[in-house]
């Protein structure tokens, strides 16, 4: 039997009076000699623990720092510890790494990762939780899951997946049971921890349940809420703290999968359910009750929490963010699911509310001496109540309360309690009943869970309350405190074994190293006889004996123990020095908590009651164990059950998390030191740090160590040695002493990593020396130079002045004479200038003026000429459009009303149809009437066209002739006003006589009457026939619609007369076939094809004959005959398969197999038939042909032909419900019925290469399962591919490391390292071999390019997912590694060009922006926004977090990004956390087919195939000489 055990450890209680720094704490300290002026160093500060600062003065013991506050302080040498100078900014994933492993190390490690969001971190194989207290659900997915599945320990991020996944493979592999020790004080998040290591244990052990029931770990999760319920409670500092302890036994077969589990409970405390202190709280079941439905409230009667005694000892009821009423419900619901009946709840709930009426009974002095009675009508009211609710007799309840029976050897005797007695016998029933109602329920749910008596492994989950100190500390505090002694033992024995490994490992001389153990508490506490619970047994023997006298015992028994002292000023307290500190525990109650018995009286009431459920709690005891007075106590069967499940402890292999609350207010971004730095000394880490500083706490591996103190001995970079001569060299220079030098690392002592940083700080301080020297030197001389550089320049600068002065005097003298002389001519030609230009001004006016009037006389009688034209043109046009519409309209309405007689006779006619021939004659004549009509029509139209031209023609020419007239009277009257003008002018007027031409203006008026006349009479005509002309219009297009519909139902009836012919014709034709037959004895070969040509489907497809023979002594041979056929279509099928199955090669680049069984498929007709076999053997066939999925070669030919087969199905096949179905034939002639009874009555002659065909549902059917393996068949090359290229990409994500030094020799192992260029260029080749294989199978470039592409996603996911895992990765010199492999890649697809790479180049683009960023210089001074806008573009807010905060530069040591960026994301995360829940950073594999079927339709053309060649073994074979057409 084997285990894996996970302990939850709780921290509840706060420690009083435990001194800050305790002398334990300290484990590295400072050699004097290794101070000096300069040194950076960790100095105690009472409010943050520990300070950083610089040394300022060193005055003996006495040294002077200046911390980073900017405040000065003055601490002790003793008291100070040296702080790491080259400390990455983020920490270390794991604290042995660590250059000085001390507090303040420790301390600021943890803070830096927490402040970037690290909250796991390594200490060798311990993992430290931080608490975040806020959602990260990113690193919890099943994707994290998958990164962590396999891998070794250490190599990826610290994460408690890590930790489950070493635990259950050591279970698996090496068959060796394994511990997982979770603890931490309450909030500290072990409950989450715990179920994260639950949920990675179900990932790799969960077996797959395909029924409805619920598998075990889901049944063991679900059992949560009814157990808190029932065992939680608020604390001081825990909302929902558990009460007791947990041991679940998850249980594996010997396939390591879940097959069972159960629960073990382990103390619970009784007296919380009768004494709550202020401002905790009972039991959640009892407020749960409280606020439960009011049918369920009334049924109980209880009501306000604060009614009841066992609850309204506190002054707190409600629970932040808490709805009892919901819990309520919820817990109902859980005991559904964990099995519990509602009958059995009902009795559940209804002992809870009897026990909260119980301790409502108050008691008063009876009539009798010291006896005791309920004390008024409240308290009678609750205890009629319990009793109801128990079931039993309520005197029978009242006298179990107030009396006792002595039963003595000769009589019994009742004895009367006094009302104390009675409250703390009514207490004692209340807790024995809470305490068998918490075991059955425990029982229950195991049943439900179920166990496997037959597994090989165990899990544990030990959940249970860890250290507690409270300002009252009684029975169950000890027994809590004694817990978690034992398994801090055990924890020390666990880190002492590991470091004993650890130096075997590395092959080192070493002596074991002693430790402080807290054997001596422990044989304090159980030794036997003489320990603290031996006394306490023996107290609880002796009926006198009491808390004082119990006391004084352990006052005079440990009077010189050095755990154990005597508080001054109290008198039965006592003190015990825990590991964890100073715990005093008040003795009132520890006797009495200590007994464990069950009154007699209670159990026989109980016993008795009427509730089943009830009695069940209290089966009746053994007549042996009623009589037996042996003592039995809770510490003694505590103490059982602890050795028990620590000796489970010690046969398996510890693993342990410790749980961190980073501050008590539970809010994020909060670090406290001093709240930390105090978890980590109760969980045992400070502990484990101590033992490891016993030993070689300085732990460096030799590359490391050669890169920090090479500076030491410069001499190893020259000469060639390889790494351990190099550390041994650089030690013996230093004079170390009692160092070790291991297989990979190199081992100091406490105090030598602060004396080896001493004497490198004073190399690099005489070096620094040097450096100023001959800078300063440098800056001198040049300052010299300088000078006398300045003083030529200075010189000539004032010679240059003073002749550019006498220069500048000559200059303005020339000058002077120039400006005079262009002013004056420029004044003169000024004076010239305007008087020209007033002069041409007055001209240009005057002239402007004369011809304007001239413009405008002529504007104004042009104007009227041409409003006179416009006028009588429209009239004359109106006039001609109205004429035309009235006729049009006319024609229209008489051509409609002949049409509606025509179409009323054919409806009768169509009606009155008879026998098909009859029909067919009639629908001929109507056909020929028809035509004749429509061309009569054709021709009405015809003749209304050329009148309305005639017509057209005459209007325009009266509109001429109108015109002409106009235009005669218009120059009439302009030839008169000229005349009248002329005799004007010649002729002298002396006096203005009006002259009127009367005769004239009444010729002309009359002529003005005549035109308004006619114009008006058009104007009427006009109207009246566009009226007409609409109306003939409307009723023409009536017409024309029946018309249409008339035709198209003769072309139906054509149709339908057409295939009852050809049908007919089949027939006649497959009874002179059968006649030949039956008269021929030995039929033809000729005769044979015939008989084929001219069949019906089969059930393969092929064809058999229709003809049900007129005759029936005919019907033997039929048979006979269909018999052979299809046995010869059988066999034709099974030698497609045959040849097929073989590789046929291909044909003008397409797949013969394909273009051989489209053609054959083709001709047998199977696409059209009803029922077939042949579409299932060549599924068959394909799926037998995929078994060697690991030859790509062969994959790639199948994934050619099934894709072009599938090309041609989609081409070929048409479904009878298509729009092309339901379309009416053509118009019927000689030529089309010849066609399409030539092409039913023979197959073996298609039209073209592709043929579309009527599909039924197999061939839809074949086309599904042929699609379905196209897609199996591109996955499985893709899956290959990257099965291939996975072990590459592992090699190309870090760069391979190398040495400084071109003369520095590698170790032997690292010498036979291939180049860092061979694994990219691996990846390469594997691409190039597999384009090759599809290119020579000519596979679509369709597929080709999305394989490609979705290798370079899986390419882009494996490198940027191990840059955000692995803190090693995210380097400068890694960048630039991944950068030129990428440049491989990209050179790659340049080469294929996009025909096959595509897009594929563009898939790593987050890769390609996360090395980017990398290899950027100077990242401390680019903002946000440049990073989101320009360098990476495409990663999340967390991505880009988590690169810049695990970056380190391993080069130049420069710096990632500012701290303001840092804060920037820090706030976006939050802000996105709040409205998605948080996204995973990590990338996720696209497994999905990422092609339809229009994609490889599109990608092909029919054409493509008209040259290809079928099977050329067919082509011989008689029964496919078809395929030679």
């Amino acid at each position: 039997m084997f285990g894996v055990c996970i302990r939850c450890i709780g921290e509840k209680g706060v420690f009083k009076g435990l001194p800050l720094f305790s002398a334990t704490a300290r484990f590295v300290n400072v050699a004097p000699s290794s101070i000096i002026v300069g040194s950076l160093v960790w100095a105690e500060d009472p409010e943050v623990a520990w300070i950083d600062g610089e040394v300022m003065e060193v005055n003996g013991e006495e040294i002077t720092i200046k911390c980073t506050s900017e405040k000065t302080v003055v601490a002790k040498a003793s008291n100070i510890y040296p702080k790491d100078p080259e400390f990455p900014s983020c920490g270390v994933d794991d604290m042995t790494k660590l250059a000085y492993l001390h507090e303040p190390g420790v301390l600021q490690n943890l803070r830096c990762r927490y402040d970037i969001n690290e909250i796991y971190t390594y200490t060798g194989n311990i993992l430290i939780a931080v608490n975040p207290f806020r959602r990260l659900p990113h690193l919890y997915d099943s994707h994290m899951m998958e990164q962590y599945k396999g891998a070794a320990f250490g190599e990826l991020s610290p994460h408690p997946f890590a930790v489950a996944d070493s635990a259950y493979r050591q279970m698996i592999n090496e068959e060796i049971s394994q511990s997982i020790l979770v603890s931490g004080e309450s909030g500290a998040g072990k409950t989450e921890s715990t179920k994260m290591l639950m949920c990675y244990l179900a990932y790799m052990g969960g077996r797959a349940n395909k029924s409805e029931e619920r598998s075990v770990e889901q049944k063991v999760l679900e059992s949560n809420p009814v157990l808190e319920a029932f065992g939680n409670a608020k604390t001081v500092r825990n909302n929902n703290s558990s009460r007791f302890g947990k041991f679940v036994e998850i249980q594996f077969d010997q396939r390591g999968r879940i097959s069972g589990a159960a629960i073990r409970t382990y103390l619970l405390e009784r007296s919380r359910v009768c004494q709550v202190s202020d401002p905790e709280r009972n039991y959640h079941c009892f407020y749960m009750l409280c606020a439960a439905p009011p049918e369920d409230v009334e049924k109980y009667k209880l009501g306000n929490p604060r009614t009841f005694h066992y609850l309204n000892q506190s002054n707190f009821y409600e629970l932040d963010g808490v709805d009892d009423s919901k819990d309520y419900l919820a817990t109902r619901r859980a005991m559904d699911v964990v099995g519990i009946s509602q009958a059995e709840q009902d009795a559940i709930f209804r002992v809870v509310a009897a026990i909260l009426h119980l301790g409502n009974v108050e008691f008063a002095k009876g009539q009798e001496t010291d006896a005791a009675e309920p004390k008024d009508d409240k308290s009678q009211f609750h205890l009629k109540t319990a009793a109801e609710l128990f079931m039993c007799d309520e005197k029978s309840l009242e006298d179990s309360l107030c009396k006792r029976v002595i039963v003595t050897r000769d009589e019994s005797i009742t004895k009367s309690l006094d009302p104390d007695a009675a409250a703390l016998s009514r207490d004692a029933l209340a807790k024995i009943v809470y305490s068998k109602l918490f075991d059955w329920i425990v029982e229950k749910i195991n049943i439900s869970i179920g166990q496997d008596p037959e597994s090989k492994f165990l899990i544990g989950v030990l959940d249970i309350y860890g250290f507690e100190s409270f300002k009252t500390n009684s029975f169950e505090q000890f027994c809590i405190n004694l817990t978690n002694e034992k398994l801090q033992q055990h924890f020390n024995q666990h880190v002492f074994k590991m470091e004993q490994e650890e130096y075997e490992k590395e092959e080192i001389a070493w002596s074991y190293i002693e430790f402080v153990d807290n054997q001596d508490i422990l044989d304090l506490i159980e030794k036997k006889p003489g320990g603290i619970l031996a006394l306490l047994d023996e107290a609880c023997m002796f009926p006198r004996s009491t808390h004082e006298t119990f006391a004084q015992k352990l006052y005079q028994t440990f009077k010189d123990h050095k755990r154990l002292s005597k508080p001054k000023l109290a008198r039965t307290d006592f003190t015990i020095g825990h590991y964890a500190g100073e715990v005093t525990y008040q003795t009132e109650l520890f006797l009495d908590k200590n007994k464990d018995y069950v009154v007699p009286e209670h159990q026989a009431l109980l016993a008795a009651s009427e509730c089943s459920f009830v009695s069940s709690l209290f089966p009746p005891l053994p007549e042996e164990s009623s009589k037996s007075t042996k003592f039995s106590s809770i510490g003694s069967r505590f103490k059982q059950q602890l050795q028990a499940l620590l000796e489970t402890l010690s046969a398996t292999e510890p693993h342990y998390i410790r749980c961190v609350k980073p501050n008590n207010a539970l809010k994020p971004a909060i670090f406290e030191n001093n709240n930390v730095l105090q978890q980590l000394r109760c969980g045992g880490v400070m502990e484990a740090i101590r033992i490891s500083c016993a030993g070689f706490p300085s732990r460096k591996v030799f590359r490391e160590f050669i890169g920090r103190f090479a500076i030491l001995a410069p001499e190893v970079l020259k000469a060639s040695y390889n790494e351990i001569t190099a550390c041994k060299r650089i030690l013996e220079k230093s004079n170390l002493s009692g160092y070790q030098v291991g297989k990979t690392k190199v081992f100091l002592r406490a105090g030598q990593m602060a004396e080896l940083d001493a004497r490198r700080s004073e190399v690099l301080g005489r070096s620094a020396t040097i450096i100023q020297r001959k800078v300063r030197t440098y800056f001198c001389r040049k300052h010299f130079i300088l000078l006398g550089l300045s003083s030529i320049k200075i010189q000539a600068l004032c010679r240059g002045q003073v002749a550019r002065y006498q220069y500048e005097t000559m200059r303005r003298e020339a000058a002077c004479l120039i400006i005079q002389k262009n002013s004056r001519k420029f004044i003169a030609r000024k004076r010239y200038k305007n008087l020209y230009f007033s002069a041409v001004s007055i001209q240009a006016v005057i002239r402007g003026m004369g011809a304007r009037n001239e413009l405008l006389f002529r504007k104004r009688t042009r104007a009227a000429t041409v409003i006179q034209s416009q006028c009588r043109r429209y009239l004359a046009s109106l006039h001609y459009s109205r004429l035309k519409k009235a006729a049009i309209t006319t024609q229209c309405a008489w051509r409609a009303k002949v049409a509606r007689r025509e179409l009323r006779k054919l409806k009768v006619a169509a009606k009155e149809t008879g026998a098909l021939q009859e029909a067919k004659s009639k629908l001929e004549k109507e056909v020929e009437e028809l035509t004749w009509r429509l061309q009569l029509e054709k021709r009405m139209r015809a003749d209304l066209e050329e009148s309305k031209n005639q017509e057209n023609a005459r209007l325009q020419s009266t509109l001429h002739k109108i015109q002409l007239e106009f235009q005669e009277t218009k120059e009439l009257l302009s030839k008169e006003r000229e005349a009248a003008k002329n005799i004007a002018e010649q002729v002298p007027v002396i006096q203005e006589v009006p002259v009127i031409d009367d005769e004239l203006m009444n010729k002309l008026t009359a002529e003005n009457e005549q035109l308004k006349a006619l114009v008006s009479s058009l104007e009427h005509k006009i109207d009246e026939t566009e009226r007409k002309y609409e109306e003939a219009n409307r009723l023409s297009e009536e017409r024309l619609k029946q018309a249409t519909e008339a035709e198209s139902k003769i072309i139906e009836l054509k149709t339908a007369m057409q295939r009852l012919e050809e049908k007919i014709l089949d027939m006649e034709t497959e009874d002179q076939i059968l006649r030949k037959q039956a008269l021929l004895s030995t039929p033809s070969k000729k005769m044979e094809n015939l008989s084929l040509a001219t069949s019906a489907p089969l059930e393969n497809g092929h064809h058999a004959q229709l003809s049900s023979g007129p005759s029936k002594r005919f019907g033997r041979e039929d048979s006979k005959m269909r018999r052979s056929l299809i046995e010869r279509q059988q066999e034709s099928v099974d030698t497609l398969i045959k040849c097929v199955t073989q590789n046929l090669g291909f044909s003008q680049e397409k797949p013969v197999a394909t273009f051989t069984i489209y053609k054959c498929l083709l001709h047998w007709r199977s696409f059209e038939a009803e029922r077939t076999s042949v579409f299932d053997r060549l599924i068959q066939m394909i799926g037998s042909a995929l078994e060697d999925q690991d030859n790509n070669d062969h994959m790639a030919y199948w994934l050619s032909n099934t894709s072009a087969l599938l090309f041609l199905l989609q081409r070929s096949l048409k479904t009878s419900g298509s729009s092309a179905a339901q379309k009416p034939p053509a118009p019927t002639s000689f030529f089309s019925r010849m066609t399409q009874s030539f092409r039913s009555s023979s197959a073996s002659l298609p039209v073209g290469v592709v043929r579309q065909v009527e599909a039924k549902y197999p061939a839809l059917l074949f086309k599904q399962q042929l699609t379905a393996y196209v897609e199996k068949i591109y996955g499985i090359i893709r899956d290959n591919l990257k099965k291939d290229l996975s072990p590459l990409i592992s090699s190309c994500i870090q760069v391979p490391r190398t040495s400084k030094g071109t003369a520095f020799k590698m170790s032997e192992e690292s010498e036979g390292d291939s180049s860092p260029a061979s694994h990219w260029q691996s990846i390469i080749e594997s691409l190039n071999k597999l384009l090759c294989t599809l290119k020579e199978n000519f596979v679509p470039s369709i597929l080709v390019r999305k394989i490609f592409a979705q290798t370079f996603a899986y390419i882009n996911m494996q490198l940027f997912n191990s840059l955000l895992l692995r803190r090693e990765c995210c380097t400068f010199s890694n960048g630039e590694y991944v950068k030129a492999g990428l440049a491989e890649l990209e050179l790659w697809c340049t080469k294929v060009k996009d025909e096959y790479a595509a897009s594929s180049w563009d898939e790593l683009k987050h890769t390609r922006q996360a090395v980017g960023f990398l290899v950027i210089n100077q990242k401390s001074r680019i903002s946000y926004d440049e990073i989101t806008n320009d360098l990476c573009t495409v990663l999340s807010v967390q991505q880009l977090y988590r690169v810049c905060t695990l970056y380190r530069d391993d080069n130049y040591n420069t710096q990632s990004v500012s701290p303001d960026v840092i804060s920037s994301m820090k706030l976006l995360m939050t802000d996105d956390s709040e409205d998605d829940g948080g996204s995973s950073f990590l990338l996720e594999d696209d497994s999905s087919i990422p092609f339809t079927v229009e994609d490889i339709t599109g990608s092909m053309q029919v054409k493509e195939f008209s040259d290809v060649k079928p099977a050329a073994e067919l082509l011989e074979n008689p029964d496919f000489q078809f395929l030679q057409d």
